[in-house]
C-alpha cells in the first residue's frame, strides 16, 4: 500500500531518507535507503537518487514492496503458563524472549510456543501475532495475556484503550529516587536522533507512568515498581531514563557503566484484567527470575 507526504519547511533541504525518516514513524532511515535504492520512492512521480535533497512541496510516494509471508513453526518451548482457559491465556515470558516472528528472527518466539501449545489463537492481529494483545521488550520478562479466540480479543485490547488492565512491572534503576512515589506524564515517539530508539517528543503519544519506591540501595540503585496507565513501545525505559533514573542494564537507554544484567533489570509480575466471557476480574502474580532475585540478594549485601 502506497503512502504519500508532503515536503514541509522544517525539512526541505534534507536529504531523501532522513527527510521521510522525521515525517513519519514506519521506517527507519535504512529501511528508506533501501527503498530509494531499489526504486520505491518516488518524488512528484519521477524515481530519484539517494542523495536526493527535498524541496517545500514536493510530494513523495512510497510504495513498499509486500513483506514475504513468513511460516510459523511450532515449536515445543516450555511455556510457563499461568493461566488458561477457552477464551484466554497468560503467559509468564522468560528475558531473551522475543514475542512475536519477525524477518530474520523466525524462530524460538512466544508466539512459536504457543502454536505448539494450543492451535485455536484469535486471528485479529494476522498469521504472524496470532492471539497476541499487547507485547513485552525480549530483554523483560513477565505476564502476558494471550487471546483464543477473536471475541476475547477485542474486548481485551478494548480493556487496554480504556486503560482497565491492571500492569505492575518491577524496575531496578540507577541513582538515589528521593521521593517514595510519583507519575511521569510525557509524550512518547520515535527519537529524532536515533530512528531506533523512542523518547519524550512533543509531537509523541500520550503516555502516563505511575512509580512507587519499593528499595533503596545506598545512592547507586532504586527498586521501584511501576504502573502503566498507557502502554507505548519501551515506555517504562524511556519514561524513567527521561526522569534521570535510567535502568540498569538497559543497553538503549541506560548508561554505559551498568550492571551486566544481559539487558534491562524490568519485570511484568502482577497483570490484572477482567475476563471477556464472565465478566469476572482475574489478577495474576510471577515472581522476580531467580537472576533477578540473585542480584537484588547481592545489592543487599553491599549496601
Amino acid at each position: 500500500m502506497s503512502a504519500t507526504f508532503t515536503v514541509t519547511a522544517e525539512v526541505k533541504g534534507e536529504r531523501i531518507d532522513k527527510a521521510l525518516a522525521s515525517m513519519q514513524q514506519d521506517w527507519s532511515r535504512t529501511q528508506i535507503q533501501g527503498f530509494v535504492q531499489d526504486g520505491f520512492v518516488v518524488v512528484n512521480g519521477q524515481a530519484i537518487k539517494q542523495k536526493y535533497k527535498v524541496k517545500e512541496g514536493d510530494v513523495i510516494t512510497v510504495t513498499p514492496p509486500e513483506p514475504e509471508p513468513l511460516e510459523i513453526i511450532a515449536e515445543d518451548l516450555n511455556l510457563d503458563i499461568v493461566y488458561e482457559d477457552s477464551d484466554v491465556l497468560v503467559v509468564n515470558k522468560p528475558k531473551g524472549m522475543v514475542v512475536h516472528p519477525a524477518p530474520g528472527h523466525t524462530t524460538g518466539t512466544l508466539v512459536n510456543g504457543l502454536m505448539y501449545h494450543c492451535k485455536d489463537l484469535s486471528g485479529i492481529n494476522g498469521i504472524m501475532r496470532p492471539g497476541i494483545v499487547h507485547r513485552i521488550d525480549k530483554d523483560t520478562s513477565g505476564l502476558l495475556m494471550v487471546a483464543k479466540n477473536d471475541k476475547a480479543h477485542e474486548s481485551l485490547v478494548q480493556q487496554l484503550v480504556d486503560k482497565t488492565v491492571t500492569r505492575r512491572y518491577t524496575a531496578l534503576v540507577h541513582g538515589h529516587i528521593p521521593h517514595d512515589k510519583g507519575t511521569i506524564d510525557a509524550p512518547i515517539g520515535r527519537d529524532t536522533k536515533d530512528r531506533q530508539k523512542m523518547g519524550v517528543v512533543d509531537n509523541g503519544k500520550h503516555a502516563v507512568t505511575h512509580f512507587q519506591v519499593i528499595g533503596r540501595f545506598g545512592v547507586d540503585y532504586t527498586l521501584v515498581e511501576c504502573r502503566l496507565e498507557t502502554g507505548r513501545t519501551h515506555q517504562i525505559r524511556v519514561h524513567m531514563n527521561y526522569i534521570g533514573y535510567p535502568l540498569v542494564g538497559d543497553p538503549k537507554y541506560g548508561p554505559k557503566k551498568t550492571i551486566d544484567f544481559s539487558g534491562q533489570v524490568l519485570h511484568a509480575g502482577i497483570l490484572g484484567f477482567v475476563h471477556p466471557t464472565t465478566n469476572e476480574y482475574l489478577e495474576f502474580e510471577a515472581p522476580l527470575p531467580d537472576d533477578y532475585q540473585q542480584l537484588l540478594e547481592d545489592l543487599k549485601k553491599n549496601y
